[in-house]
């Protein structure tokens, strides 16, 4: 048997991709996408007519005098969603759109945009049970999901580095946590100019410490390793409640023979000696300035993806002013 093969047997394997071709040859469970990742499959060929129609709508609804820019914003904030839809009609269970990243800190901008992502799709006749909410871990996304959770909004809190972090969410209610495992990496190498075998990758010790403490306290909240760099962090972390892998790596995975052991079980985590740590907005904000590492990638990784939407805007921008100028002379 292959690792993924073998990887599916214990845990759940997610795509992380908006390639809706890359999707169809894996067939995931889930899936799941960030403002890059969209912005990516946005730039490829073969969508190119996804983002025409997408366009093309938000030109309609807003009118011919509506400028570039304005139709670009509606358009960007319906694009996640309409590859969402795609890739739900391909995946058998739930996708994961993104909040806005710039809204990372505004709790009350964070609710009111999930509410509307899950409006766009119960529009479409999709279930909210098929969305899973993306939002930043900061303590303002963490309370918006509780929020959000308790209409039965169900969140998925990305960019995820501590514990603390992971805490928070669960004490929220919180669906599903996607801690970065190859961030965590990246930013330890460069710390220590160092690397790392699997076994001890900081990124894999950070999401087995965050299990242990779920299965040991029973806390719901599901947990989904992300952001990997090698297979060797995916099979470290197999028995994890979920794994969300790209394209390459699940091509790596399926294209391995070898005996894969289960190295996360919930009986054994349920063991642990780990202690309760009480988790309020101090205790969150004191034990994330003591983090360098989770305070440095938060930061980071909330200025990436918002670097990512711009982005993304500027390229529709562009776009629907060819378009217009083509409708001008058909």
């Amino acid at each position: 048997m292959t690792l993924l093969e073998q990887l599916r047997k214990m845990t759940v394997v997610v795509a992380d991709t908006g390639d809706i071709e890359a999707i169809e040859k894996f067939l995931p469970r889930d899936a799941t996408t960030n403002p890059s990742l969209i912005t990516a499959a946005a730039e490829m060929p073969k969508y190119s007519q996804i983002v025409d129609d997408t366009l093309r709508g938000a030109r309609a609804e807003l009118g011919a005098s509506a400028s570039p820019a304005s139709v670009a914003n509606l358009a960007f904030e319906r694009l996640a969603v309409e590859f969402g839809k795609r890739i739900l009609a391909i995946v058998p269970g739930r996708v994961s759109t993104e909040v806005d990243a710039r809204l990372s800190f505004d709790t009350a901008a964070s609710i009111a945009k999930g509410r509307q992502i899950i409006a766009q799709y119960e529009t479409a006749g999709i279930s909210r049970d098929r969305i899973l909410i993306k939002i930043a871990s900061t303590w303002e996304g963490i309370q918006a999901a509780g929020v959000l959770e308790k209409e039965g909004i169900h969140c998925n809190l990305t960019l995820l580095f501590g514990l603390h972090q992971a805490i928070a969410c669960a004490e929220s209610g919180v669906t599903l946590i996607s801690p970065f495992v190859g961030r965590i990496l990246d930013w330890y190498k460069k710390d220590t100019g160092r690397d790392y075998a699997a076994a001890e990758d900081p990124g894999v010790l950070s999401v087995r410490a965050v299990y242990e403490y779920y299965k040991k306290f029973g806390y719901k909240t599901e947990v989904m390793g992300a952001s990997f760099r090698n297979t060797g962090e995916i099979t470290e972390l197999a028995g994890c409640d979920l794994l969300t892998i790209s394209p390459g790596l699940l091509a790596e995975l399926d294209a391995t023979e070898g005996v894969l052991p289960r190295k996360l079980d919930p009986a054994l985590a349920a063991t642990s000696t780990v202690e309760r740590i009480p988790m309020d907005r101090a205790a969150f904000e004191a034990m994330h300035e003591e983090n360098r590492m989770a305070n440095d990638k938060l930061a980071e990784g909330i200025a990436g993806f918002s670097k990512a939407l711009v982005h993304l805007e500027d390229l529709l921008a562009k776009r629907i002013t060819i378009l217009d100028a083509e409708a001008v002379q058909a």
